[in-house]
């Protein structure tokens, strides 16, 4: 059976916080850009859980009024954020991993909560192939649901026991990988402490081909 290696993509392979804090920063220069950030760090999944049919960019749109709160917004403002999302960048590490997971034999798979035509330009911008993306669009869902993780199974007929999940988030991508019994390497860039116990722990992708080959020989 081919081994697969699921991700997260923004987070995990895309610097996301980069990315939203100078899109929000843009948008209100006067403003801390640590404090926009952790509120649309708060607002953005509670407007998935309440309105899992919206696209990710009227997610982004939406969260991005709510965070407002009294300061200027203009007609256009709340597509600011995804707007630049095509040129956030990949983690330094993350090219050179992932081809050396190809090299190996690994095949990739991008699980995430965003649209395809966003997740389509933040692979190319990284610049391996992927085998398979999954998202929201396609499961009419955002994880910490399951549902990327069934349209994965189907699409792929993968083995669960030759599949590990990888990603930054606890609470979109480990906890509901623990509930679905699968192996998981969270990727701690941020120093946190965990909650939900991963198979595995890392600081960043770059020992990851090993660690993947330790997990699955």
């Amino acid at each position: 059976m081919p081994r697969w290696a699921t991700f997260d993509c923004y987070g995990t392979l895309i610097d996301w916080d980069g990315g939203v804090r100078r899109a929000l920063a843009g948008l209100w220069p006067e403003d801390d850009a640590g404090e926009l950030l952790e509120a649309y760090h708060a607002v953005e999944p509670e407007v998935e859980r309440e309105h899992p049919a919206l696209s990710y960019r009227e997610v982004m749109a939406e969260s991005t009024r709510r965070i407002a709160a009294g300061r200027e917004l203009s007609l256009d403002d709340p597509s600011a954020v995804a707007g630049s999302l095509p040129s956030w960048e990949p983690f330094s590490e993350v090219p050179g991993a992932l081809a050396e997971l190809r090299e190996r034999g690994w095949l990739l798979a991008a699980l995430s909560n965003t649209d395809p035509d966003l997740i389509a330009a933040s692979l190319e911008r990284i610049g391996v192939p992927f085998d398979e993306v999954v998202t929201a669009a396609d499961t009419g869902s955002y994880k910490p649901a399951h549902g990327h993780w069934r349209v994965f199974f189907e699409r792929t007929g993968a083995a669960a026991d030759e599949h590990v999940h990888v990603a930054a988030s606890l609470s979109h991508d480990i906890v509901p990988a623990g509930e679905l019994g699968l192996t998981s390497v969270w990727i701690n860039r941020l120093g946190e402490r965990p909650g939900p116990e991963p198979t595995r722990e890392l600081p960043d992708l770059a020992r990851l081909p090993d660690t993947l080959d330790e997990l699955v020989p």
